[in-house]
């Protein structure tokens, strides 16, 4: 958590890149893997990560940003997540596959 964000991003526990243009979340196979995976996490987390578990996280955190950040109700960011948000992978290099999710802030400009 980061004390130091306002409002709506005060309890932010991962990545979250902004652009002038774009909110990018990342989700991770394992959140949080040298604390879950104790000593051994760095090769113990190949046996672990899938990539369905990296987006399930990306998701999660995703509709949970919309929710929290933009006042959506739960169906109206599913909707919004399974037609405007463009996912894609982050990384697979460490072991800790990762997914991303792209949304343009240009889908919340008043017209």
């Amino acid at each position: 958590m980061h004390a130091g964000l306002p409002g709506p991003f005060a309890d932010l526990s991962y990545p979250l890149v902004v652009t002038a243009d774009e909110w990018i979340l990342h989700g991770f196979s394992s959140p949080n893997h040298l604390t879950e995976l104790g000593q051994m996490a760095q090769s113990h987390i190949y046996l672990k990560s899938t990539l369905d578990d990296a987006m399930r996280d990306a998701f999660r955190k995703t509709r949970r940003f919309l929710m929290t950040v933009k006042g959506l109700r739960e169906d109206e960011a599913v909707t919004l997540i399974s037609v405007a948000v463009d996912f894609g992978i982050t990384q697979v290099v460490n072991g800790n596959w990762g997914v991303h999710a792209i949304i343009r802030k240009a889908l919340f400009a008043r017209s």
